[in-house]
């Protein structure tokens, strides 16, 4: 059923026919040698234009930048709310700046609130800055880690009965 091939047998090969020289142009180097421990190029932020209405949640481990109108909860690494931005919901994020209206509690290491900034709500943060001329209404409480899954703890002062 099977025959054997002389193709495959050793033996003294038949010369192959000689080829023609081509010359062919240097092959550039990349621009980024990514396997290389060189550092790779950041990553740059999402950015919602001011266009865009989401009703939704977003989450993210990278940077995010919202300047239209969100109707729901973000969690991101970095987040900055625009000046155009309105935010209704939650943020929880490592480095929080808001220059934009927020209405909802925040949550973050690191909160900035810039002076055209507009906060309704309760803002829990590791450390905060609010600059002159920002409009804040709600309450501030600091903690170690403000955006862990753990509940707010309120203090509250009890009357001792004695």
């Amino acid at each position: 059923m099977f025959s054997r091939s002389k193709i495959n047998e050793p033996g003294p090969k038949a010369p192959e026919p000689e080829k023609p020289k081509v010359e062919t142009a240097p092959v550039p180097k990349p621009a980024f040698d990514y396997g290389s421990s060189a550092p790779k190029p950041k990553v740059m932020a999402s950015v919602l234009s001011a266009d865009l209405t989401i009703t939704g949640n977003l989450k993210t481990t990278g940077d995010i930048q919202i300047e239209g109108t969100v109707d729901g909860d973000i969690r991101a690494h970095l987040l900055t709310v625009g000046e155009s931005a309105t935010i209704k919901g939650e943020i929880v994020a490592d480095d929080i700046v808001v220059n934009g209206r927020v209405v909802g509690r925040v949550r973050g290491l690191k909160v900035r609130l810039t002076s055209t900034a507009r906060v309704e709500g309760d803002i829990i943060h590791k450390t905060i800055a609010i600059e002159s001329g920002a409009h804040f209404e709600g309450s501030v409480q600091r903690q170690e880690d403000p955006i862990g899954t753990g509940s707010v703890k309120q203090i509250s002062a009890q009357p001792t009965g004695k």
